[in-house]
């Protein structure tokens, strides 16, 4: 019985590793840099620190994310108040809020990319 165990415990922490490994690779660019800057030059992202969802929606553009205009609504919560930002992620897009993780095809499509 003991023996079955430590087989299911190294199991699982081999599964554990490859998974944390599988996600940090995070580097590539998921987003082909045209279209990331395309929908950086049309939108706006509104982020905070600490925001989960916030992580998510960056990480889909993996390397690509450098072209988007993001504002962390930690460090400029002034703006964001102006802005009447009520949660994060979020993407204004011609005068449009969209709250929450928006797909990269949802984002194609509102910002015309």
């Amino acid at each position: 019985m003991k023996k079955n165990t430590l087989i299911t415990l190294i199991i699982i922490a081999a599964v554990v590793v490859l998974g944390l490994v599988l996600s940090s690779r995070g580097g590539e660019a998921k987003v082909p840099e045209e279209i990331a800057q395309c929908i950086g030059e049309n939108s706006v992202l509104y982020v905070q620190l600490g925001c989960p969802h916030c992580k998510t929606q960056e990480d889909m553009f993996g390397s690509s994310k450098k072209y988007l205009e993001t504002i962390d609504c930690f460090y400029e919560r002034a703006e964001c108040q102006e802005k009447e930002i009520k949660a994060t992620p979020t993407w204004l897009i011609d005068e449009e809020y969209y709250e929450g993780v928006q797909t990269i095809e949802r984002l194609q499509e509102l910002t015309g990319c």
